[in-house]
């Protein structure tokens, strides 16, 4: 069986099972994916807060944001260092474009 923590969650699979409960939809069990299911095509990949995302590796990136944030929002990716983290909000907050996870990996300055 392998550790949960260190690989990757399986993608949906059909269940094929002769007695398997989801299969024959049960009440009380996890729902099978449907058509139906999905969103509006005028709302799909939108964040609740109004924008879409848009990930942002360096502080360049947001130039590419800077005509278009009041559509897209940024969100900084998870392998950005500290440092290059604060240039880009600093930077975010001049153009006016919204970071989703800008208190993310940032120090205080009792820390520094």
């Amino acid at each position: 069986m392998a550790v949960p923590l260190l690989t990757k969650k399986e993608s949906w699979r059909r269940p094929k099972g002769i007695d398997s409960r989801v299969r024959r939809k049960f009440k009380g069990v996890t729902l099978m994916p449907n058509v139906g299911y999905g969103s509006d095509k005028k709302t799909r990949h939108y964040l609740p807060n109004g924008f879409k995302k848009f990930v942002v590796h360096n502080s360049a990136d947001l130039e590419l944001l800077m005509m278009h944030n009041r559509t897209y929002c940024a969100e900084i990716a998870h392998n950005v260092s500290t440092k290059k983290r604060k240039a880009i909000v600093e930077r975010a907050s001049q153009l006016d474009i919204v970071v989703t996870n800008r208190l993310a990996r940032l120090r205080s300055q009792e820390d520094e």
